[in-house]
């Protein structure tokens, strides 16, 4: 048997069938990689939007979502709403630093850029924020959310688009 360096990553669309895996990498990929930012309780707040999981399915379903996978297994999810926000986007704490999350977030960008959008928008966890700024976001403000009994800290973060059909 040989070794693989890397596992194989793919990209396809959503499909509602991965409604329950997808609530799990997200549950897993909030109380694993937002520790240092957010406290347990506004974790548990945050995380608490995949319980139920019929929502959480209609909800990747009214957007266009990716999900990422390493070798056949989805492992990633992100979603656009609308032509310019970029709404979910996690990557399972075991595959992060994979590349999982830029073959996603670029697929989107690819995506909207094409679809003519202009800029691209998100509301940034604290924790995620360093991944926009290094591939060219700027921070335009800070948010708090009420997530159940919990405030969360944000910040709303925005990356202009080369024009369709520019070379920049």
């Amino acid at each position: 048997m040989m070794a693989t360096a890397r596992p194989k990553a793919g990209l396809r669309p959503y499909l509602p069938a991965d409604a329950p895996l997808l609530a799990e990498i997200f549950r897993a990929s909030i109380e694993e990689l937002t520790t240092e930012d957010y406290s347990e309780a506004q974790q548990e707040a945050w995380a608490s939007a995949a319980d139920d999981v019929e929502a959480f399915a209609a909800r990747l379903g009214k957007e266009l979502t990716l999900v990422g996978t390493l070798n056949g297994s989805p492992v990633g999810f992100i979603s656009l709403e609308g032509p310019e926000q970029i709404e979910m986007f996690y990557v399972h704490p075991a595959a992060a630093g994979q590349g999982v999350g830029t073959m996603l977030y670029e697929a989107v960008e690819k995506l909207a850029t094409a679809r003519g959008a202009s800029k691209l928008k998100v509301e940034a966890s604290d924790s995620a924020s360093g991944f926009f700024e290094n591939r060219g976001f700027v921070a335009q403000q800070r948010n708090t959310v009420l997530r159940g009994d919990e405030w969360l800290a944000n910040t709303t973060m925005e990356k202009k688009l080369a024009a369709k059909g520019s070379d920049a």
